[in-house]
């Protein structure tokens, strides 16, 4: 039964999957139908978590919209994602990224990029 099942799953994999991680900023590019014709419709925003494996992967993108805090949850083996773009690579330590719900303006958007350091901050007293 489960050769089966493994034979079905492999026919609906994706050959080439843009290998990202939890922190980087993406652009996700999604078939919308509206009607008859199709379009493709660009979601960009800081990945938060992923989560289970095989064919039931999925990834949470985070953005802010008009001030307000907005998560999307997309498989990453779907048919309607036409692509996944990295725009940024996010340095983090932890494999979900859900503090930055509680954050607001330009610290719930940004992560340490990969690569950068941060620069030394003298201490008050």
């Amino acid at each position: 039964m489960n050769a089966i099942i493994d034979r079905l799953e492999a026919e609906q994999f994706k050959k080439q999957v843009t290998p990202f991680k939890v922190g980087d900023t993406v652009k996700v590019h999604t078939k919308v139908r509206e009607g008859d014709k199709e379009r493709i419709q660009v979601y960009q925003g800081i990945v938060i978590g992923r989560k289970g494996r095989g064919l039931n992967e999925m990834f949470t993108v985070r953005r802010i919209s008009y001030g307000e805090g907005v998560e999307r949850v997309f498989p990453i083996h779907s048919p309607m994602i036409e692509k996944v773009v990295v725009e940024k690579q996010g340095d983090v330590r932890r494999s979900k990224l859900y503090y930055l719900r509680d954050r607001k303006g330009k610290s719930a958007t940004t992560v340490k990029e990969l690569g950068k350091k941060n620069k030394p901050t003298a201490k008050k007293k």
